[in-house]
């Protein structure tokens, strides 16, 4: 590969590497290989193990793969020192080759750059290695380089976790760039030559599938084989799953292929030449990337993608990240085979992919020129120690469920350009997930059991358990020290428990906080003893209070406290576009007239005055009630989720009720319907599904308390009614029905109303307090 970069401008850098590909196989020694080729060849050089037979005259290959290990470290220590001498900076590739030149030599006075590019300890575990000597030693290894790194560069938000829960690397440390492809090599071709090429018979109509794999357990070979066994009944005549990669499980997958009975539809390719790994690419409908653990990116959907053909993966690592820009309903979770194999009927059956042409598109962002240069920029600024102005922000939550406070993260923290936000949560779920997806940092320090599930109801004398308390006190000290290592520039708590005890551990750390108030403080919410708690807590430990909405402040705010509230900001509505203010109202997607309610299921949120309101207004007819979510929160919410059931039962409407469940989607969800309903008994706190509905012109009924009663004007821009009060919510929905001019006014000034919720200035007024804070502390 010629280098694609010899004009860029950068220092001298010496990389430190395992193998060079293709003499040594791997997704790290291609990825080298790459990077290495891309940088300007008279400013860096590089070290490998031996083979290297097309070595360029800035690689110096030593020694052999197979000569003894000790033999290999001496060898690669000695050229390591010689070459790093010329170099101002060093960027190591694998632990076992960079540990001898971190520990000694001119080494210490250069920055250190590191690739983490898998748990290696971890990664030898999972493929069958179980000696506990050997992972100490590799932990131990892997340990010494990253700690002794200046940065540490990952391929993905998934592996930026790893690096940060299990290596305990500073989050400021780690930055994420996604890897290249040689894009002069992997290009779009003709599908049915290739298909012809690889003596695929009937191309025309034939699925053609290709996996790309080493065949060691973690890649999820023997799942894929099921999944494909299951569903190649239903496929087209002459559909193939082609298999490429060679390693211990030949045998083994081999076997399972003749046990399942699709010898017929399933070839073992073995290992491959470039030239051909693109015929495949090319021929094939999609790619399929079925890893259970452990992917740090997944370099072949990038290559398959340069060919124009999308590929199928499963949410292990960094997968998500790597094609989830594409299309996410490409991804299905690891180890479900049954969920694969769907998958693969979808694509084979309905042709459910991207198009070849928005594939190429997609794959335009792996280009080496674009990595290099990211690398270029990361060694300069090393070099220069140029700090990093954006201000660096802890965000703690308790929790990892999509609810409402989390959501609304999820949608603030995209947007904040000069944050460097990292975000710590109490446990794992959901959201971990997709704020990777969204590239926000991310690591889970998991709160104790009996700390996350405390009920609000529980704070009160003698009723919260001891052991809640001994653990919240020792979680405390915990993030409190970590706080202190890794000195954010701000901590921002996000939920009720977080603002308890991330607070507090601010305080320990000496960082100011900010309490970010999501839940109204008052005896209708929390029990008597919790609010005054609540409420002395709110005085003594943050620097500042953010509150969702004047209602929620309401409740903390007295003439006679001390503390400010520093102000009310709304939350941000959508960072998808899909709630962006429409010029006409939603046309409902059902035939008759239908009403819906959106939000967790749970006793406060009314969705059970909803059904008997809906019941009261329309005891007969075609009309439709929709209930969309789930519930999230312990068994109370469980139980009641299941009486909304049997309530839609006894009330005689459970043929005209739909449970939708929790939707991804929820705008495509609101377009469906002729009407919002939203029916907290308890008052809202702020109320982020109605500024949704508004924004896509669907009209709202909403209760005349918290955070509706701002957001709404009634007869203006929605309805309004009286919290638990099922009789003049069924008028309303009579009315609405009825009048649809009605519908389309209200639809009209709800669309102007949530014009007024612009994210530019939320955004705005969460960086103004951020600097208020910042120059009073």
């Amino acid at each position: 590969m010629a280098s694609e970069s010899d004009d860029l401008q950068e220092p001298s850098a010496c990389m430190l590497g395992m193998g060079w590909f293709p003499d040594q196989v791997g997704g790290l020694d291609r990825y080298y290989r790459g990077l290495f080729e891309a940088l300007p060849r008279d400013s860096t050089s590089g070290l490998v193990i031996g083979p290297a037979a097309d070595a360029p005259a800035n690689l110096t290959a030593v020694s052999d793969h197979s000569r003894p290990l000790w033999l290999r470290l001496l060898l690669y220590a000695r050229a390591a020192r010689r070459l790093i001498s010329d170099a101002a900076l060093v960027d190591a590739h694998f632990a076992l080759y960079a540990v001898i030149p971190f520990l000694r030599g001119p080494f210490d006075r250069r920055p250190r750059v590191v690739h983490f590019q898998g748990p290696w300890a971890e990664e030898n575990v999972a493929q069958g290695d179980r000696s506990s000597f050997r992972y100490q030693v590799r932990r131990m290894l892997e340990m010494i380089v990253y700690r002794r790194a200046d940065r540490v560069i990952v391929l993905s938000h998934a592996f930026k976790r790893i690096a940060v829960e299990r290596y305990r690397v500073s989050p400021w440390k780690v930055e994420v760039i996604a890897p290249g492809v040689d894009q002069a090599l992997f290009t779009p071709g003709d599908r049915q030559d290739a298909r012809s090429r690889l003596g695929i018979g009937n191309p025309g109509e034939a699925f053609v599938a290709v996996c790309v794999r080493r065949l060691v357990p973690r890649m999820g070979l023997d799942k894929l084989l099921w999944a494909w066994a299951e569903a190649v009944g239903r496929f087209p005549l002459g559909s193939r799953l082609l298999i490429a990669g060679d390693g211990p499980l030949r045998e083994q997958t081999a076997l399972q292929v003749e046990t399942l009975g699709i010898a017929d539809s399933v070839t073992m390719l073995g290992r491959v030449s470039d030239q051909d790994l693109v015929n495949l690419y090319r021929a094939a409908d999609v790619g399929v990337v079925p890893t259970l653990v452990h992917e740090g990116f997944g370099l072949v959907v990038a290559e398959a993608a340069s060919c124009g053909t999308p590929s199928i993966v499963t949410d292990a690592g960094g997968l998500p990240e790597a094609i989830g820009a594409l299309d996410r309903s490409l991804i299905v979770p690891a180890g479900d085979a049954q969920a694969l194999s769907d998958r693969l009927v979808r694509a084979a059956v309905g042709s459910d992919l991207p198009s070849r042409a928005d594939t190429l598109g997609f794959a335009e962002r792996f280009n080496w020129r674009r990595v290099a240069t990211r690398h270029a920029e990361l060694y300069q600024r090393l070099l220069q120690r140029r700090p990093d102005v954006r201000r660096k922000v802890v965000y703690v939550d308790h929790v990892a469920q999509l609810s409402g406070g989390e959501i609304a993260l999820l949608r603030l923290l995209p947007r904040l350009k000069a944050i460097d936000a990292h975000v710590i949560l109490g446990e794992d779920g959901p959201l971990a997930d997709r704020l990777a997806w969204a590239g926000i940092s991310c690591e889970v320090m998991p709160l104790h059991s009996s700390v996350g599930s405390l009920r609000k109801q529980d704070v009160a004398p003698r009723r919260v358990p001891l052991a809640a308390i001994a653990y919240t006190i020792s979680y405390t000290l915990r993030l409190g020290r970590y706080l202190r290592r890794i000195s954010p520039d701000l901590v921002h708590t996000n939920s009720l428990k977080a603002g308890v005890y991330g607070c507090a551990a601010a305080r320990i750390a000496g960082v100011p906080a900010i309490w970010h108030l999501r839940d109204r403080i008052s005896k209708d919410y929390l029990p008597t003893p919790a609010v005054m708690l609540i409420r002395r807590l709110i005085r003594k430990l943050p620097s500042a209070v953010i509150a969702n909405s004047a209602s929620t402040a309401s409740t903390i705010s007295r003439s006679s406290d001390t503390y400010i509230i520093s102000s009310v900001i709304y939350d941000v509505p959508s960072d998808t576009g899909g709630f962006s203010p429409s010029a006409s109202p939603a046309t409902s997607g059902y035939s008759v007239f239908t009403v819906g309610i959106i939000g967790r299921i749970a006793p406060w949120k009314g969705q059970d005055i909803f059904l008997r309101a809906f019941a009261e207004a329309f005891p007969v007819g075609p009309e439709r009630a929709v209930i969309i979510g789930s519930p999230m929160f312990g068994a109370s919410e469980r139980e009641f989720a299941e009486s909304l059931h049997q309530l839609a039962r006894e009330l005689g409407i459970q043929e005209r009720t739909e449970f939708r469940g929790f939707q991804e989607d929820v705008a495509a969800e609101m377009t469906n319907l002729d009407v919002v309903v939203h029916a907290s008994i308890t008052p809202e706190p702020f109320g982020q599904v109605i500024i949704e509905a508004m924004s896509i012109g669907v009209p709202v009924v909403a209760t005349s308390a918290g955070g509706p009663a701002e957001i709404i004007g009634d007869h203006e821009s929605g309805l309004l009614y009286p919290p638990g009060d099922n009789q003049e919510l069924a008028r309303l929905m009579l009315r609405l029905r009825d009048e649809p001019n009605l519908r389309a006014n209200l639809a009209h000034g709800g669309r102007l109303r949530a014009k007024e919720y612009r994210p530019e200035k939320i955004i705005a007024d969460v960086e103004a307090i951020y600097d208020q804070v910042l120059a009073s502390s």
